[in-house]
C-alpha cells in the first residue's frame, strides 16, 4: 500500500471517527430504545460523502477502492459502536450495487443520486420465510404482464424494510433454480406492498421487516439486465457485503478491546488497577492478536479486490475472512464483558450491546457453515 492511500485511510478513518463520536456514540441508547435512529442522520452522512463512497461520480457518488471503503465501515462500527446505526445508515450498499451494474441509465438516475444525497432509503430483499443462503429456491414470483410485472411473495428480515424508499428484490421470473431467478426494483410506495416490522435481540435501532407483495406491479424498465441474470448478481453483490461484514466486526472487536482496556487501567483490586494482573494482561493480547490477524487479512484481501481479483481462490478466502473476522468480534466481546464484571452485563456499555450483536454478524450474509461450504467449493476440496 502506498503512501498516499495510507494518508487517505487515516484521514478518512478520522473523519468518520469524529462523525461517530459527536452524532451516534451519544444518542445510541435512545435510539435504540426507540427502535430507529432519525433520517437526518442519513442527510448528516451523505454531507461528508460517506454514503457515497466507492459510488461514480455521474450517480453523485465518489469513486473509491476497496482499501478507502473498508476503513469507513471499520471506523464507523468502531467509534459509533452500534450495529443497529451501521446496518440502517448503509443498508444502501448491499441495495444499490446491482442498480449500478445491471439497472439502465433512466432507472440509474432516478434511483441512485437521491439515495447518495440522503433522501431515499434503499435495501436487500433477498431472505425468505422459506429459506435465506438458498437462494435457488426462492419462491416471491414475478410474471410478465405487458409491459409491467406482478409480484407475488414475502420476504423476512429486510434491514430497512420498514422505511426504505426503494427496493431491489430477488424474484422468480422463470425456470425453478438459479437460472430462473431476475432482480427489480420496487417503489417503497408500490399499492400491494405491506410491511410489518421484527423485533430483535440486537440492533434495535435498525429497523427489519417482512415484507408481502400482493400483486404488486412494477414497470418492466425496473428489472436489472436481463431475465435470469438475477443470481449472478446476487452473488457478486454477497461478495461485497461480506467484506464489509468482515471490516464492520474488525471494527466492533476494537470498540472491545478500547473500552476493556479504559477499564482495567482505572478498576482498582485489591489495591492495584487490574491491568497489572498478568491473566488480565494476556486476555488483553488474545483480543489484540485477533484484530491483529483480522486487518492483515481484511487489508490483503482488500488490495486484490482493488486489482481485479474475483478468482475463486479470492471469493473462497472472503468467506474464510468473513468467519475468523466475526469469530475476532466474538471472542473480544466475550472477553470484554468478562473483565468489565458486573459492568459489563449492563445496559449503556459498548461491550454489552455488542455481545447482544454479535450472532447477527455471524449469521447475516452467510453463516458460518455456508461461509465454509462456499469455501470449500471454490477450494475444489
Amino acid at each position: 500500500m502506498n503512501a498516499a492511500l495510507i494518508e487517505q485511510r487515516q484521514a478518512l478513518a478520522d473523519t468518520v471517527a469524529r462523525f461517530a463520536e459527536r452524532e451516534i456514540a451519544p444518542h445510541v441508547e435512545a435510539w435504540d430504545e426507540a427502535g430507529e435512529f432519525p433520517r437526518t442522520l442519513y442527510r448528516q452522512a451523505a454531507e461528508l460523502g460517506l454514503l457515497g463512497l466507492g459510488y461514480p461520480e455521474a450517480l453523485g457518488g465518489t469513486p473509491a477502492p476497496w482499501a478507502l471503503r473498508l476503513p469507513l465501515a471499520q471506523a464507523l462500527a468502531r467509534h459509533g459502536a452500534s450495529g443497529g446505526v451501521l446496518a440502517g445508515l448503509f443498508s444502501h450498499n448491499i441495495g444499490l450495487p446491482p442498480i449500478v451494474a445491471l439497472g439502465s441509465p433512466e432507472l440509474q438516475q432516478r434511483v441512485v443520486p437521491p439515495v447518495l444525497r440522503g433522501e431515499a432509503i434503499a435495501a436487500l430483499a433477498i431472505t425468505e420465510p422459506g429459506g435465506g443462503s438458498d437462494v435457488a429456491r426462492l419462491r416471491t414470483s414475478a410474471v410478465r404482464d405487458g409491459d409491467h410485472y406482478r409480484i407475488n411473495g414475502e420476504k423476512t428480515f429486510i434491514t430497512s424494510g420498514v422505511r426504505a424508499d426503494v427496493l431491489t428484490v430477488a424474484v422468480r421470473t422463470g425456470e425453478p433454480g438459479a437460472r430462473g431467478l431476475s432482480m427489480v426494483v420496487v417503489p417503497g410506495d408500490a399499492p400491494g406492498l405491506t410491511r410489518r416490522p421484527l423485533k430483535k435481540m440486537g440492533w434495535w435501532c435498525s429497523d427489519t421487516a417482512q415484507i408481502h407483495f400482493d400483486d404488486v406491479r412494477v414497470p418492466a424498465g425496473n428489472r436489472l439486465g436481463d431475465e435470469g441474470a438475477g443470481f449472478k448478481a446476487i452473488m457478486d453483490n454477497f461478495n461485497g457485503e461480506r467484506l464489509a461484514l468482515a471490516a464492520a466486526s474488525l471494527g466492533f472487536a476494537q470498540a472491545c478491546l478500547d473500552e476493556a482496556l479504559a477499564w482495567v487501567r482505572q478498576r482498582q483490586t485489591f489495591g492495584a488497577p487490574l491491568i497489572e494482573r498478568q491473566v488480565v494482561r494476556h486476555k488483553l493480547v488474545d483480543m489484540q492478536m485477533r484484530i491483529a490477524s483480522t486487518q492483515a487479512w481484511a487489508d490483503a484481501l482488500a488490495e486484490r479486490a482493488d486489482a481485479g481479483d474475483a478468482s475463486p481462490d479470492w471469493v473462497a478466502q472472503v468467506c474464510m475472512l468473513k468467519n475468523h473476522a466475526t469469530q475476532a468480534m466474538q471472542f473480544c466481546a466475550d472477553q470484554a464483558v468478562q473483565l468489565l464484571g458486573g459492568m459489563g452485563y449492563m445496559r449503556g456499555m459498548k461491550s454489552e450491546r455488542i455481545y447482544r450483536e454479535v450472532k447477527v454478524m455471524m449469521i447475516g450474509g452467510g453463516s458460518e457453515e455456508i461461509m465454509k461450504e462456499l469455501a470449500a467449493r471454490q477450494l475444489g476440496l
